[in-house]
């Protein structure tokens, strides 16, 4: 077994649980939504598997987001990040299986949302839509394009406003992007038109790529040290407790949270790629919201094909890509297809089972 102990213990306010956070967060906005509708969205494109190193395929393109290979030009679309609910009430989840890269964080209360982001593929709706978080600019950042989320703090909104993004606020949308789910319970009923906000912004760029990818089997060289590993056990509070288990047939990672198979709404078990857990501080300088720190270094692990490699992370700046190194000072390398990441607090458990 691999695993991760805690690299500090939580401050004694959480004491008697790991996390057990119980302020409520006044929700208050400012902001605006998107400019007028342009034609069709661009159709979706499914990426091609990559044979072998990125970019050797004659004539064909890596999606930014995802390694895998495309027509040139076929994806010139901005990408589209959300802020996307975690709650029980919240659950199944839309359309998170066509994402590229998922961010799970830790929020007030233990619980966990995630910031999503769609480029390769473009559904026609996501949600649950929830409100943003003091770590979010930081997250969105380097991809540009577009947030979307339902309100906020005005100090996270303001932030957020700041950052090199389109914003696209829920409370504040008066064109019909956004609407209420009659069978969803509130607040957790948010849904986004997704294809139609990402072709109101068509004249964003593209994202660049934030990772490095490398062949289907990219931890295969020695150097690496990967262990095989066939459970991913991680756990943010006593209330959030994911896990990934290997699934070799289909050569994903299946996910599960708190014991049970975490289903989206299409009735399929959310799976991903590659899945990358970063060792992340906490700021709590916002009382009770906290605030996971994402400029700075710490320990990082890769789990593709079914083995684990350590190694370190780095990110320069808000606006500066997510950089994972390897133990022996070479690139971690993803496996082309979609990714999760897992931020989970210095205080949290990871633990890799062979």
């Amino acid at each position: 077994m691999i695993g991760s102990t805690p690299s500090k213990r939580a401050p004694r306010r959480r004491a008697g649980a790991l996390l057990a956070l119980v302020a409520a967060v006044s929700v208050a906005v400012s902001g605006c939504a998107g400019a007028s509708l342009l034609p069709d969205p661009t159709p979706t494109v499914e990426p091609r598997p990559v044979p072998g190193e990125q970019g050797n395929a004659v004539g064909l393109a890596a999606a930014p987001l995802r390694g895998t290979l495309v027509e040139p030009g076929s994806l010139t679309r901005p990408s589209l990040a959300a802020k996307i609910d975690n709650h029980v009430e919240a659950r199944p989840h839309i359309a998170l299986n066509a994402t590229d890269i998922v961010f799970e964080e830790l929020v007030e209360g233990g619980i966990t949302r995630y910031v999503a982001v769609w480029h390769s593929q473009l559904p026609d709706e996501i949600g649950p839509v929830r409100s943003i978080r003091p770590m979010d600019p930081d997250i969105v950042s380097p991809f540009g394009g577009i947030i979307a989320y339902s309100g906020g703090q005005d100090v996270f909104v303001g932030m957020m406003m700041a950052a090199p993004v389109v914003n696209i606020v829920f409370d504040y949308d008066d064109t019909g992007l956004y609407y209420r789910a009659d069978e969803r319970p509130g607040p957790h009923d948010v849904i986004l038109r997704s294809a139609e906000a990402v072709n109101r912004h068509l004249d964003l760029p593209a994202p660049a790529p934030q990772f490095a990818y490398g062949s289907a089997t990219p931890l295969a060289a020695e150097s690496y040290a990967a262990t095989p590993t066939s459970t991913i056990n991680l756990r943010f509070s006593d209330e959030r407790w994911p896990s990934w288990g290997w699934n070799a047939e289909g050569s994903v990672w299946m996910r599960s949270q708190e014991g049970a198979p975490d289903l989206e709404a299409s009735g399929a078990q959310v799976q991903s790629t590659n899945v990358v857990t970063l060792r992340v501080g906490i700021d709590w300088s916002y009382g009770e919201v906290p605030k996971t720190v994402m400029v700075g270094s710490g320990e990082a692990w890769l789990s593709v094909g079914g083995v684990t490699a350590h190694g370190t992370w780095s990110k320069d700046s808000a606006t500066s890509p997510i950089v994972l190194t390897a133990d022996d000072g070479s690139p971690l390398r993803l496996a082309p297809g979609n990714t999760w990441v897992e931020l989970i607090p210095d205080y949290g458990i990871i633990e890799f089972l062979p």
